[in-house]
């Protein structure tokens, strides 16, 4: 008889999360099951413990072993790495194989994983948890692969028979009273699944009875993220389920491409619009916010006024000249050769070369070039470089910091790419494709790309600072309340293009320490619920978002707390919203896009350094006041 307590070691090396940290419902919500997370500091995965693997998934993202003494464990690399369709990862080992602790399971490309996935984050989830009698989990905050203990089970021990075994059809009514759940066959566009859940596009989420859904006894949890309905079902059931609604309905089987694609056809072209804007600016944004934060530490030390009257840091300690020197180099590359990052993540999205985006991105700010920082004094003195074209005069200029030029040069090279690709053999491919997209690209971009949308960005500057120069406590209180609804929407990663622009173009922002003020708001409102609420599970989920949100990631705190009981979100909004037109009043500006959150201060230009402190003022202590006294007559009846 199979002993029924079972120590499951680290399954991959890293650092442990709790469960309530991981950013997607189905393991915070623990709608799988209950475990820990591991934050993994290397590409290896190894079996916990000894058992028998019930479950290689076909995109070799997940695993599940069945223990000896019963217990069921569940390994899920990353999240959304389903989407990886299993590039990057290899296993070695298949369903029925019996391991002991320690064999090798998978082995991933761990950099690849955080560039193209949601996260690198791995649950190690308990998906029989209702067959445990106890469940211990370490407080070590390192553990080793295959060495270091996890989890602690005891199983069971009433005697019960084992579970049979699912036929073919044995899920037919559940797979059919899903489909009903969510508006019947009409409404289910596209349908797939992944280890844990199905995935649906539905044609209207409008129709979904998530009440009755839910009470269904196979269904452990539901939610929208991205366009798609997620039914969690579970590790080794989802699969026959999905079969059940492809035999029991008309409903055919997709891939997660085909659901996605799906999902997309149903957004408008404004929705369309901001998601190609968040796909190429989202991969680029840890070196832009790495570089905001080394530009404010350069601030400290060369701006006058911060420690000495009327001199920097480096004006009396000379020593430090050198290493300030240093950091500003470190801390402009991205901004200087921004065009190269828009252009490696744009043709990326388009479809094309990134390589070659790369490529368009530095000829675009080629040292030959007049510097795009100079173009102003240049064309007052009348002294701007030119192409004399066959008597065409064409402005010899680079676009340093500019965002328009580069995004539709990109789409240009990518579609030039495309087409040229279809029509050209393959052994000419590379005498013929590269050279001619990139030649008509980059004429087409000096001589009318170029112009056309820097005139562009120039006008939406000129326009954005005129009006809050006018209206600057209205521009203020407006967008102050409007960014977090925009985060919902995801219609915030738009300003983000604006924000570049405004850099590129004047130096500084405006818009973006009121983004920073917003995020340090929804934490402050969740961390109120932490203090009011005597739910223990709430209390550790709101606390360790709102200290997330702090630094700049809102997310878990915005949909796992504040939306939730909605007047947290309301009271983060009222806080926003006056601090915003506070630091407005006081012109505010930031040189840099940092991190969106308390150390955002270091992005500040030191003159607003006092008026952006008493706006986290204001942010941190109204979302609280409002929200904690609230959560206290309703969290607590």
């Amino acid at each position: 008889m199979a002993n029924n307590q079972e120590s499951i070691l680290a399954p991959v090396s890293g650092q442990v999360k709790r469960l309530e940290d991981v950013p997607d419902p189905t393991f915070s919500q623990k709608m799988m099951g209950d475990g820990l997370a591991i934050e993994p500091s290397e590409g290896k995965v190894v079996a916990p413990l000894n058992g028998e693997v019930v479950q290689v998934f076909p995109t070799k993202h997940a695993v599940g072993i069945q223990g000896d003494s019963g217990v069921e464990v569940l390994i899920h690399i990353g999240l959304d790495t389903v989407n990886m369709n299993g590039e990057g990862f290899e296993a070695k080992v298949g369903q029925g194989d019996y391991v002991k602790a320690g064999d090798s399971l998978i082995s991933f490309d761990l950099d690849r994983v955080r560039k193209q996935a949601k996260g690198v984050i791995t649950p190690v989830i308990i998906t029989n948890g209702d067959a445990l009698d106890a469940l211990e989990k370490t407080d070590d905050g390192e553990v080793e692969a295959g060495k270091s203990t996890l989890l602690q089970t005891k199983m069971k021990t009433e005697a019960e028979g084992d579970t049979p075994v699912a036929s073919s059809g044995e899920y037919g009514d559940e797979a059919k009273a899903i489909v009903r759940a969510l508006g019947g066959e009409e409404n289910i566009s596209v349908a797939t699944h992944c280890v844990t859940r199905l995935r649906f596009a539905l044609n209207s989420n409008d129709e979904v009875d998530k009440s009755k859904l839910e009470s269904l006894d196979i269904v452990k949890g539901s939610f929208l993220a991205n366009g798609q309905f997620h039914v969690v079902i579970g590790q080794g059931t989802v699969d026959k389920v999905y079969a059940a609604i492809v035999n029991e309905t008309g409903i055919g089987e997709a891939t997660k491409a085909d659901v996605k694609a799906a999902t997309g056809e149903k957004q408008n072209p404004l929705q369309r619009g901001i998601k190609v804007l968040a796909d190429i600016f989202i991969p680029i944004l840890p070196a832009i916010v790495t570089a905001g934060l080394l530009m404010g530490i350069n601030n400290i030390l060369a701006n006058p006024g911060i420690f000495y009257d009327e001199q920097s840091f480096i004006d009396v300690h000379q020593e430090w000249a050198g290493i300030a020197n240093m950091i500003n180099i470190i801390a402009n590359t991205a901004f200087t050769f921004l065009p190269a990052l828009i252009g490696w993540s744009a043709v990326k999205r388009f479809g094309g070369n990134e390589l070659l985006g790369v490529v368009l991105g530095l000829i675009m700010v080629h040292p030959d070039l007049l510097n795009a920082w100079s173009y102003g004094d240049a064309l007052e003195e009348g002294t701007i470089p030119t192409w004399n074209l066959f008597g065409w005069e064409i402005d010899k200029i680079g676009y340093q910091g500019q965002v328009l030029p580069v995004l539709f040069a990109s789409w240009l090279l990518a579609k030039i790419e495309m087409f040229l690709k279809k029509r050209v053999i393959d052994s000419l491919q590379l005498l013929i494709v590269a050279p001619i997209a990139l030649l008509v690209t980059g004429f087409l971009t000096f001589i009318i790309i170029g112009p056309v949308t820097f005139a562009i960005g120039n006008w939406i500057t000129d326009g954005l600072v005129a009006l809050f120069d006018q209206y600057a406590v209205l521009g203020g209180l407006v967008y102050g309340a409007v960014y977090a609804p925009l985060v919902i929407t995801g219609m915030h990663h738009t300003f983000l293009a604006v924000d570049l622009q405004l850099i590129g173009s004047t130096g500084t922002t405006f818009l973006w320490p009121i983004l920073a003020l917003s995020n340090i708001a929804q934490g402050s409102a969740a961390l109120a619920i932490m203090l009011a609420t005597k739910d223990e599970k709430l209390k550790g989920l709101s606390g360790t978002s709102g200290l997330s949100a702090y630094l700049g990631i809102t997310e878990p705190a915005m949909f796992g707390v504040n939306l939730q009981y909605k007047f947290p979100f309301i009271a983060a909004v009222i806080g926003s919203t006056v601090a915003g037109g506070f630091i407005t009043m006081q012109h505010v500006q930031a040189s840099s896009v940092g991190v969106g959150g308390v150390p955002g201060i270091l992005s500040i230009v030191p003159g607003g350094w006092l008026a952006f402190g008493i706006g986290m003022a204001i942010v941190i202590v109204l979302p609280f006041a409002i929200t904690y006294f609230m959560a206290l007559r309703k969290l607590n009846k």
